[in-house]
Order: C-alpha cells, then structure tokens, then sequence
C-alpha cells in the first residue's frame, strides 16, 4: 500500500486501508495521533495563558474551536507521520495518518475562515448560515477525498466547458476552483486587515480618526490585493478587466454616483478630522454622538440610545452643528419667573452663585443671570451656564440646577407667580343696553 497521503485512493487502496485500520500496528499510529492533539492543546493553552480573549482569531473562545490548535495538530501530525514512513517505512502502514491529515486540514480551513467571518460580520444571519454550509461542504469534500470519488467528480465537472466571446474554454471545475481559491485569498486578505486595523485602533485617543482613515483604506487595499490574486489563480485574464474598469467608470458616473459620492466624502472627512470620533453633532435635525466613522457613512448616537446611520454625502453637503470642534463645552439655559416687586440687585449674585456651586457646571465659565422680560405674570429670569461633559446628557444638568435655585428661592423667601388673572365686575348701571326691540306693526 501507498504510504504517502497527497492523492485519493483507489478501490484497491480503500479496501487495503480499510485492512490496515484493523491491524495492530493502526494502535501506533492512533496513540500517535493522539500525542500530537494532546501537545496541540498543551501549547496552545500556554500560548493563551490563563486570561481567556474572547473573539480571538488564533485560540478561540474554549482553545479547540480556535485558528492555531488545528494548524499546530496539523504540522504535529505531518511530522509524525514523517518520523514513521522514514523510520519504520516497512513496518507500520500509514492508514490512521491517511485519514487524519485530510481531516485536520479541512478543520484548520473551516475553523480559519469561521473566526475571520465571525470577527468581520459579528452580526450578520448570512453569515452563521454560510458557516454551516462552508462546514458541511468541507466536510463532504474530505469524505469524497478519501474514498476516492472526489477526483472523479472533479473529472466529469472538467469536461463541461463552454466558451465566453473569444477566451479559452471555461469548465464548471475552474468555476468551482476559482472560488474556492477566491473564499482562501479574500479569508485572508479580511483576517490581515481585521488585525492590522485592530493594532491601528488599540490605544487610540486623540488620532483616532486618523487611524480609522488609514484602517479603512488598508482594508480596501488588501481586498483588491487578494481580489486580484483570487482572479489570478482562477485562470482570468486580468487584461480583460480593462473593459470592466471602462464600464465601471460609467456605472459610477450614472448609477453609482452617490455610492462613490459617499466613499469619497468618507475619506475626505477622516482626511480633514472636521468631525471626529467622540464629537457631539446635530444633522438633518438628529443630534447625538459619533460613535463610528466608516468610508459610507456616519453613526450618530443621540442621548436617548438612538441611532441613526447618515450617508457620509451628507455630512460633507448640509449644514452640521458640531459642539466638539474646538471646544467639549456645551453652554445650556434655562428660565424662572420672580413675582414683581423682588429685589433682583440681591437675587442675581445669589443665583450666580448657587448655580457656580453644581457639580456639573464649570466654574471657570461663571453663570449669567439677565432679565429677559416682563412676563405678565412676573419677571423671567435666564439662566445660562457651561458643562464640560454633555455626553452625559443636558437634561440632568439642568434639572441640577433647577433643583438648586429652587432651594435658594425657598430659602431667601422669594415668591415664584402663579398665574394670576385680574376679573373686574361693572357696575349695574354701566351695564351694556338691552338689545333693542322692535314691535310688531
């Protein structure tokens, strides 16, 4: 029997490896194996260390549903089996390592692509759904693999072919080998940005647009990188892709217009740091904070938790308040009535001063008091005073202070007005006439 495991098996090798997994020499290969898990395991669990990282690409949430545990098994595995074809080459058939190559590699594809998609689309549907499929047709592929049908499908996809205009002849194989190399490339090109953008963000405070901008753009790099390479190996000329550009261009110019119109006033506003990560801004009548940047549109999360998702084109072309430009401060307001008559010349430092006195309020930005009007049923007083975080909501604020003016007034006996109403009553006399009557004729 064949020793080696880089092609399928015949019917005669199948029925000889099936022999040979019954033998006793198949004990040696299966302790073997299970050395070789038992290290992956070990290493990995010290690579990991105590602290668990959820999410991570490498080890996973529980080690074994993680990247490096198969890879490790893997390259254990291939080395053993190595040691035993070269040392005892006529002694011990290699029928468990047979099987448990293959196995090991579809787990590491599987479980490499799985963590990749989970880390970039944490909460797509489509994506739990594609994983289950990748799975079973990985699996389906290990099986035909082995029991050597695999390579007759793959023959009898090859001779159906057909011709595309004046190119070479297009068979359902290369299809089918074109995507599965085109799923590898791009798998890899979103774990290599998915990481490089993570280092890029970590620590980041005050340039943290700035990282952003240089994420995005490395992702979309690495993605045309890996498209290209994707085509590449699936047998497409990339000269042809010069018509494609050309009707490109026009879909954009037609078509795509406000799709590219967003990506580009994405760039330009990470470029140009008008409005940044962390800002409290107010847009088409939705005020919140930006929580994300990317290069097609804005998240703005209002005080409340709302969230709204504004084209990128949006920002650039309408009116936008930002009150986190140049300065975090917010200034907020807020009116009382006094009755008439109050001494406002005592009243106003005293209000000044308590409101100087809240927590949230900024000291350095001493309170204003003024007398806006006269009301009809007393004198209206505005307060206006600054805070530094209003992340935190202006509301509070403001219910803060008015709680604190309302002890002082109660404390310096000023009256707050109810609404007052003068009634007048007339006189009998100065009562309006009777309507006048006219008798009949």
């Amino acid at each position: 029997m064949n020793s080696g495991v880089a092609g399928p098996l015949t019917p005669g090798e199948l029925a000889q490896l099936l022999n040979a997994l019954l033998s006793r020499t198949a004990l040696i290969e299966a302790l073997l194996v299970l050395g070789c898990l038992s290290a992956a395991w070990l290493v990995v669990r010290l690579l990991r260390g105590a602290e668990v990282q959820p999410g991570s690409t490498w080890f996973g949430d529980r080690i074994v549903d993680g990247a490096l545990f198969p890879l490790l098994a893997l390259l254990l595995a291939l080395a053993a089996r190595w040691a035993l074809s070269h040392f005892w080459r006529d002694a011990v058939p290699l029928a468990v390592f047979r099987l448990v190559v293959p196995i090991l590699i579809s787990l590491a594809v599987i479980r490499l692509t799985v963590r990749v998609l989970r880390i970039t689309f944490p909460d797509s549907q489509l994506m739990r759904v594609f994983e289950r499929s990748l799975s079973w047709i990985a699996w389906i592929a290990v099986v035909l693999w082995i029991t050597g049908v695999l390579p007759l499908v793959m023959q009898e996809l090859d001779e159906i072919k057909w011709k595309v205009g004046g190119s070479a002849p297009i068979s359902v194989r290369n299809i089918i080998e074109g995507l599965v190399t085109a799923l590898l490339v791009l798998t890899l090109a979103l774990w290599v940005s998915s990481v490089l953008e993570a280092r890029l963000l970590r620590g980041a405070i005050d340039n943290i647009s700035i990282r952003k901008m240089a994420a995005n753009a490395l992702r979309a790099i690495l993605l045309f990188v890996g498209l290209m390479f994707a085509l590449s190996a699936a047998g497409i000329d990339l000269t042809a892709l010069g018509v494609l550009g050309g009707a490109l261009g026009v879909g954009i110019g037609f078509g795509l217009q406000k799709l590219a119109a967003n990506y580009i006033s994405g760039f330009v506003i990470l470029a140009e740091r008008a409005m940044r990560i962390g800002d409290l801004v107010k847009v088409d009548g939705f005020e919140g904070r930006i929580t994300d940047i990317t290069t097609r549109y804005t998240v703005i999360r209002a005080l409340n938790g709302r969230e709204s998702v504004v084209p990128n084109e949006m920002m650039i072309t309408q009116r936008v308040e930002n009150s986190s430009l140049a300065d975090p401060k917010v200034a907020v307001n807020t009116k009382l009535q006094v009755a008439y008559g109050t001494d406002l010349d005592a009243l106003i430092p005293l209000l000044v001063k308590v409101v100087a006195g809240v927590p949230r309020v900024i000291p350095e930005n001493v309170p204003s008091v003024q007398l806006t009007d006269f009301a009809a049923d007393g004198l209206e007083l505005t307060i206006g005073f600054w805070i530094a975080d209003p992340e935190n909501g202006v509301g509070g604020a403001r219910s803060d202070v008015n709680l604190a003016v309302l002890r002082a007034l109660n404390a310096a006996g000023v009256e707050i007005p109810f609404p007052q109403r003068v009634v007048r009553q007339l006189p009998p006399s100065a009562a309006p006439p009777d309507t006048l009557r006219t008798s009949p004729s």
